[in-house]
């Protein structure tokens, strides 16, 4: 008889079963959740060629752990707010876990309790400029199915502002054209929003549509892998690594950041909308924020940015009031100047 994978066992219980039905946690903690894992399990296989059949709670002591954590932020380019989440997630997956399997867990939860989440400084957001997005958007130019997907992808990613999960979740009923046309995101906490996007990316858009036979398939996802109808936050990281490597071999004087990422193109609709002077309460609504502080950062990438949002004491709360004024809108004014994109 073959031996059980008690690991395998208690993780598929935790994330089918404990965070679904006992939890009732939102799709987005779900996924995010789960993609920690498929994180964990490609780091295995990539750095100790171990194939996830054969983890186990042994796997896993303090240091291989914290290699992991390293391997996010020095591979994949993520930010050490998103390393925190990541090991918030395998902490709250250990509590259940030692729970379950009190003696076999018990060494994985020591280790993940043994790591402290690294302490974040107020950092730049990396963005890319106009003359960056313009570029990167024309890269993939050519008229196979992927090409003209990509490029898609790109556009939208781009003028809706959406974080790559939300992007990912875009159904075509989300989606609707007309002079102005609008797409439901929902973002953390299933908290919908509609944005409008430009005209140049809503007949890119479209016309994608119309090409897959998307259009009448209100519950089809807009974008979708070559294996998988509904994409992933991995395949569009892959996505847009490819194309930032290629914009970077083709104009080596620019996209000097190291890593980019897809949550860059949401830097850079936020920031390209401060510098066309639209208001920090729209771009906040824009962007699905819960606080007008989080936009704020945008306003401290450049000097010229500082100088017009943030030279005047108590514009936080000056904000805040005019935030109350602008929650309920749902267009955004201003947004033309990337019809020139």
């Amino acid at each position: 008889m073959k031996k059980q994978n008690v690991f395998l066992e208690v993780l598929s219980d935790y994330l089918s079963k404990y965070i679904t039905v006992t939890k009732g946690l939102s799709q987005n903690t779900i996924r995010s959740y789960t993609y920690t894992f498929q994180l964990l399990f490609a780091f295995l296989k990539e750095t100790r060629t171990l194939p996830p059949e054969k983890v186990n709670f042994n796997t896993f002591d303090q240091n291989t752990l914290e290699a992991f954590l390293v391997w996010m932020e020095e591979m994949r380019g993520c930010s050490i707010n998103t390393r925190n989440q990541k090991l918030s997630g395998l902490s709250a997956f250990a509590k259940y876990a030692i729970t379950r399997e009190p003696v076999m867990a018990a060494g994985f939860y020591s280790a993940v309790n043994g790591i402290p989440k690294k302490k974040s400084e107020k950092t730049i957001p990396v963005y890319f400029t106009k003359e960056e997005i313009e570029l990167l958007l024309h890269i993939p130019s050519g008229i196979k199915r992927i090409d003209i997907r990509n490029r898609t992808l790109l556009s939208v990613l781009y003028a809706t502002g959406a974080r790559a999960q939300e992007l990912c979740d875009i159904k075509v009923g989300d989606i609707h054209f007309g002079d102005k046309t609008s797409v439901k995101l929902v973002g953390k906490g299933n908290k919908a929003r509609k944005v409008t996007i430009p005209t140049q990316c809503a007949v890119l858009l479209r016309d994608y549509l119309s090409s897959e036979n998307k259009l009448t398939s209100l519950e089809s996802h807009a974008f979708s892998s070559q294996t998988n109808e509904h994409m992933t936050i991995s395949c569009v990281e892959e996505i847009v690594k490819k194309y930032v490597r290629l914009a970077k071999q083709e104009n080596p004087s620019l996209f000097r950041e190291k890593n980019y990422s897809p949550h860059s193109f949401r830097h850079s609709i936020a920031v390209h909308m401060l510098e066309a002077e639209i208001p920090l309460p729209v771009i906040k609504n824009f962007l699905g924020h819960s606080s007008i502080e989080t936009t704020m950062i945008y306003a401290t990438v450049s000097d010229e940015l500082k100088n017009r949002y943030l030279k005047e004491n108590g514009i936080v709360a000056a904000l805040m009031v005019e935030e109350k004024k602008n929650e309920a809108k749902h267009s955004y004014p201003g947004l033309h100047f990337l019809n020139r994109i």
